[in-house]
């Protein structure tokens, strides 16, 4: 395939504004593609490179060569230039990464270097997410987009799941199965305003009952168990077993032979109340020099996926709980209360926020665990508004704040078009050494600048508390935050587990 072929797809699904016809298009590409090139097909229409990162930025496509005449560029030959392009290290480097670049270009027409510029910069917004990717899967093979995504769940990656469906069809993705030692997507919670608010959208009458659990500001792990091996995983699916010794060890106590666990790692102080999530994001960033004392992780467990054989994916909420309540002594669960009470619930919140966490998630006892979506089955509850939303762009600061890029572009996910809604701004909330990192992180994914403001990749989330949001003719969502400040960086998040602009209406309705 050629590409050209994707980066017109691409093209006609950014000026589509229909779920139908954006799907349509796409699973006319993917059919063309066929199963050996669908992956690399699949991530270059979702804005994604099979490499995650070359080394490519902005600087190095800034000056391209003249384009070719005709399209004659391969999928596969763009595909083997990345590989390459990434492979280069050392000294020379730069240098080299740039003479590959120019390569690449000069052999594309000028609507294939502009698919191909927009693609490396991060600025492919046509709204090929997920969801709609899975669909047009389903479409291109002919197979229930259900079945597309719990394999997606399942391997992690759409790439592959193309590749089954489009070859074997439904008994190619029948062989995607839970694997201990394989990561999953973890389950995630929708959001409400209050208990009152959680209840009213899990339980279906007043006797209904629902799980209440603390709500840690800590780092989601997802632990792996195979005989006596332990391995541990983060929500983006990276391994971090070496760096954890203490949560392997603990783990390793558990009666089990095979399990796949889900749970929260947090520093705790010696009161038992929690550090600042950066200790604890910085613990299980990188590895601990040997010269320093590492600050210990406490693993809180809340879910079991595989328990010595039998995958527990599909089983109701309240029969996983049984499964790791016998499994997992107190100290190493989720503080968590069964009940029907609000005001039981209430309770627990208050004591989870006193002893200095974040709030609660209120979960359904009848839910499967729906990996890596943002279900209706758990419900998180906080004290204050938060959400994690997508750095835009920044401008350059004034008075003490002069060379230093501040004032934050701050956006939410639009599922529908796949783009970024802008909220707002804000420069509140931001220390120093906050404000010396944000400038050194943001000029490595800026895309364009002005005099005033640099355009970044959209992919560094933040997490902005605000204390409302009002009727804006400002921005092109018609709302804003008010006040918004900066809490933290997310750097365990992606832009794709920003919180969406229903989000955003959902957690705090608009005010005049």
């Amino acid at each position: 395939m050629r590409i050209i072929e994707v980066a017109r797809t691409s093209a006609v699904v950014a000026e589509t504004s229909g779920r139908k016809a954006k799907v349509a298009a796409l699973a006319e590409c993917l059919g063309r593609a066929g199963a050996r090139e669908a992956p690399v097909v699949v991530a270059y229409l979702s804005g994604e490179l099979p490499q995650r990162q070359i080394g490519v930025g902005y600087a190095s496509l800034r000056d391209l060569p003249p384009p070719a005449d005709a399209p004659e560029l391969t999928v596969a030959e763009v595909d083997a230039a990345f590989t390459e392009i990434g492979a280069v290290s050392g000294k020379g480097s730069v240098a080299r990464r740039r003479e590959l670049v120019a390569g690449l270009m000069g052999r594309a027409t000028r609507g294939e270097q502009d698919f191909l510029v927009r693609l490396l910069s991060g600025e492919l917004r046509q709204g090929a997410l997920d969801g709609l990717m899975a669909e047009a899967i389903a479409a291109a093979a002919g197979v229930p987009a259900a079945d597309v995504r719990r394999a997606f769940m399942l391997r992690g990656a759409l790439g592959p799941v193309a590749a089954a469906a489009l070859a074997d069809g439904a008994a190619g993705l029948r062989a995607f199965t839970l694997e201990v030692g394989r990561p999953v997507k973890p389950m995630l919670a929708a959001a409400a305003p209050s208990i009152d608010d959680a209840f009213g959208k899990l339980a279906a009458e007043a006797a209904a009952e629902v799980a209440v659990e603390w709500k840690l500001d800590g780092v989601r792990a997802q632990v792996h168990v195979s005989g006596g091996a332990v391995r541990v995983f983060t929500r983006t699916l990276d391994d971090i077993t070496e760096r954890l010794p203490e949560v392997v060890a603990a783990v390793r106590e558990l009666p089990v032979r095979d399990a796949v666990l889900d749970g929260e790692l947090i520093a705790l102080r010696p009161d038992g109340r929690p550090h600042p999530f950066q200790v604890t994001g910085a613990r299980t960033a990188t590895r601990t020099a040997k010269d320093t004392e590492p600050v210990p992780l406490t693993l809180y467990l809340f879910d079991v996926l595989h328990l010595d054989g039998a995958d527990l994916l599909d089983a109701p909420g309240a029969e996983r709980g049984a499964a790791l309540a016998r499994i997992v002594p107190e100290h190493l669960r989720m503080p968590r209360l069964v009940t029907g009470d609000p005001a039981a619930a209430k309770a627990v919140f208050d004591e989870a926020v006193a002893r200095g966490h974040e709030g609660v998630v209120v979960k359904s006892l009848d839910t499967p665990y729906t990996a890596g979506r943002r279900g209706a089955g758990w419900i998180k509850v906080k004290p204050r508004h938060t959400l994690d939303l997508v750095v835009l762009a920044a401008e350059w600061g004034h008075g003490r704040r002069s060379g230093l890029l501040s004032n934050l572009h701050l956006g939410a996910r639009d599922p529908e078009s796949g783009g970024f809604v802008m909220l707002g701004k804000t420069f509140k909330g931001l220390t120093d050494e906050l404000l010396a990192w944000q400038t050194r992180t943001l000029r490595e994914l800026a895309v364009r600048e002005d005099d005033w403001t640099v355009h970044v990749r959209p992919e560094l989330v933040v997490e902005i508390a605000f204390d409302g949001v009002q009727h804006s003719t400002r921005y092109p969502g018609g709302i804003a935050l008010r006040f918004a400040r900066v809490l933290r960086y997310r750097p365990d998040k992606s832009a794709g587990e920003a919180d969406t602009i229903d989000t955003v209406r959902a957690v705090a309705p608009v005010m005049d």
